[in-house]
């Protein structure tokens, strides 16, 4: 194969790899926008307020603790905020189960 037809076929190669990707992340954008927009309306606002709450409380906890123990408390605080994301994750998983 000459070196011309090696350029060509990478090139080729290179825009069929960047259309892929353009109508992939268009895709994944329409599905996050239907996510977010169905969770936004059925959280209700007591509970979000409750949400920003807890984290803002959080993060005075952290600081008033000593400097020894901030990082475990940082870790704690994380933790807690992770498995928080699960449960409602796993929430919206069985919800959108049981609409099916």
């Amino acid at each position: 194969m000459q070196m011309k037809h090696l350029i060509i076929f990478a090139l080729v190669g290179m825009v069929a790899l960047l259309g892929f990707n353009l109508i992939n992340g268009n895709q994944r954008e329409k599905n996050r926008e239907v996510i977010v927009s169905n969770a936004t309306s059925e959280q209700s606002p007591s509970k979000a307020i409750t949400e920003t709450d807890k984290v803002a409380n959080s993060s005075t906890d952290i600081a008033s603790q000593p400097l020894g123990k901030q990082p475990k408390a940082i870790l704690d605080s994380a933790t807690t905020q992770i498995e928080q994301a699960q449960q409602a994750d796993q929430q919206r998983l069985d919800q959108m189960g049981s609409a099916e």
